[in-house]
């Protein structure tokens, strides 16, 4: 790992006390988008901790330093007292457990993963056309345009009034941000330079998606359940990509039901 001034502490929410359970938002969000779930996991006596990730929410970026997301959230545990724990990811956050977890394998007892699809995959046209109507709108200086444009991409069609607002609410701040200081140039991926790193986790997962989330998201997460030696990926009815945000108890049932209670066990 990085040591030193390159290491970014990552701000946090958390509730709770008992076996820690660490939430990873989606690119377009930050880490509010786990505002509900905080107390429905601090109810069931599990330490929930919400953190923004690098060049997102209060976690900036403001200099041209390459980031290590998955470092980030390593060394953030340190500093907050987490030897071990259980990560769940929606999206980037999936992307940024599963990398923590081939990084540091002796600190993650299992995984939630929702939303998951590989930087490699070829993008449908249906990914492609949400990428493109943000994209326009950004450039041509419409930040509220681009808004609605993810919402409509990332957010299912019947998604209640105040889902879609938190998500415009996230989305907004995330694009001024990336429109006043950039993206952050990311470091080598460590998925990438060992390819079997995955299949050598021998610990709970699971692997879920949105009913109505893009088939490039039931391709990634299928893949990845195969690769993973995991159970049938998990279809979250009502939802699209921000499955966890639209639907946060059935989440939290899924995380509890499938991950939480294998963990306890392998701890016996």
């Amino acid at each position: 790992m990085r040591k030193g001034l390159d290491d970014i502490l990552l701000p946090s929410d958390e509730a709770g006390q008992g076996r820690p359970v660490v939430l990873l938002h989606a690119r377009p969000t930050d880490r509010t988008m786990w505002r509900a779930h905080l107390p429905l996991l601090a109810e069931v006596g599990v330490r929930a901790i919400a953190l923004d990730l690098p060049g997102h929410g209060e976690a900036l970026v403001h200099d041209q330093r390459e980031v290590a997301p998955w470092e980030d959230v390593l060394v953030t545990l340190d500093h907050l007292r987490v030897d071990r724990c259980v990560l769940a990811g929606n999206s980037l956050g999936a992307l940024v457990a599963l990398q923590a977890a081939v990084t540091a394998p002796d600190r993650i007892e299992g995984l939630a993963l929702v939303g998951y699809r590989p930087h490699d995959q070829t993008p449908s046209t249906h990914l492609r056309t949400a990428w493109d109507r943000e994209r326009t709108a950004l450039d041509a200086g419409d930040i509220d345009a681009a808004v609605k444009a993810g919402v409509d991409a990332w957010t299912a069609a019947d998604a209640s009034p105040e889902v879609r607002a938190h998500a415009a609410r996230m989305l907004h701040d995330q694009l001024r941000s990336q429109l006043a200081h950039g993206e952050p140039a990311r470091a080598a991926d460590p998925l990438s330079t060992d390819p079997f790193a995955l299949r050598a986790l021998s610990i709970p997962v699971l692997v879920g998606v949105g009913e109505h989330d893009m088939p490039d998201f039931f391709q990634g997460g299928e893949g990845l359940a195969r690769e993973l030696g995991a159970e049938d990926m998990v279809v979250i009815p009502g939802a699209g990509h921000l499955a966890p945000l639209e639907q946060p108890a059935a989440f939290c049932g899924l995380l509890l039901d499938h991950v939480l209670p294998r963990t306890a066990s392998q701890a016996g």
